[in-house]
């Protein structure tokens, strides 16, 4: 039997292998070489144009950060809510869920002067429905473009009234059935109608879905991109709609296919990206939906169930709001 010995290059490009080191080469050369600029946040950040990262979803593959600990399940309940529509942080609070708090908490504080803390707030917002009815309320973002995009029609004398909202997401998923071949598979979320009464206008803005043989892929285009922070559940999410479309198409999930427009790094995330840049990713994660349901809209969290993932320690780094 011959056996062969890696040459460190060798060994070096096969670990290099792993999808991770794509991203760990953009936060690099973000912090390196990236423009410095002043944002709406007023913390700054260095910031690269146009970047893309691409992941292979064969074989059940998830593109989770190993180099830090991914909340994957926070991720897929972000996404679950905002198949529902809703836009209200009520029932994301219920769950647990405060990737969203910070925005309706920073309105609070400012329209009322009250220092409430986080945890008292969203308390709050769960116990008290007329509470979270006045400042639990997000605007129309993600979910509501994605599915009750508002219509107008004629009510005579020259005004409007409201009409019947378009789902696109059930849209796509006919689509894809019915003409796979259609360069229109897309849900969009940024209706620039509606952008003023966001309290964040759309980053993740829009997706595009492909079918080629069996395969659906799906190419998100992010306007903007906390690449420290965001990232992580952005990509995530990306993978898991192309999952669970392909599953309700019958297809195999082909590739996620990640673009930013603006890709950043704020200022105060050196420890982050020291920390970060200094590990090694390592290990594979996968995923399983272990039930399939009647529709794109009636998954349930305890659907998915993730293998394989040994990251390592979670790094804390503040939310610019």
């Amino acid at each position: 039997m011959t056996t062969t010995t890696l040459r460190p290059e060798a060994a070096t490009a096969t670990a290099r292998s792993h999808w991770e080191h794509q991203y760990l080469d953009l936060m690099r050369r973000i912090w390196t070489q990236g423009d410095e600029r002043s944002d709406r946040t007023g913390i700054g950040t260095r910031s690269l144009f146009g970047e893309t990262i691409r992941f292979d979803l064969s074989g059940g593959a998830m593109p989770l950060l190993t180099t830090k600990r991914v909340y994957w399940k926070t991720a897929t309940r972000e996404m679950l809510w905002f198949l529902t529509g809703d836009t209200n942080i009520r029932k994301l609070c219920a769950q647990g869920v405060e990737i969203w708090t910070d925005w309706p908490l920073d309105r609070y504080r400012r329209e009322t002067g009250e220092a409430i803390e986080r945890k008292a707030f969203s308390a709050r917002i769960v116990a008290d429905e007329a509470f979270a009815a006045r400042w639990g309320d997000l605007g129309p973002v993600y979910g509501k473009q994605w599915v009750d995009w508002p219509t107008y029609e004629p009510a005579g004398e020259g005004l409007f009234r409201s009409g019947p909202g378009i789902n696109q997401v059930a849209q796509v998923v006919e689509s894809i059935k019915a003409n796979p071949g259609s360069r229109r598979h897309i849900i969009e979320g940024w209706n620039v109608a509606e952008l003023d009464s966001m309290a964040l206008p759309p980053c993740h803005k829009t997706y595009q879905f492909h079918v080629s043989g069996n395969r659906l892929s799906c190419l998100l285009y992010q306007r903007s991109c906390d690449l420290g922070l965001g990232f992580a559940f952005n990509m995530w999410s990306l993978a898991l709609l192309t999952r669970m479309i392909a599953q309700q198409c019958n297809l195999e999930p082909g590739e996620a296919v990640w673009t930013g427009g603006d890709v950043h790094l704020y200022l105060n995330h050196a420890s982050l990206v020291e920390e970060q840049l200094s590990r090694a990713p390592e290990g594979e994660a996968r995923l399983a939906i272990v039930r399939r349901p009647e529709t794109i809209f009636d998954y349930r969290i305890e659907d998915f169930e993730v293998t394989g993932y040994t990251p390592q320690a979670h790094i804390a780094a503040p939310v610019a709001v």
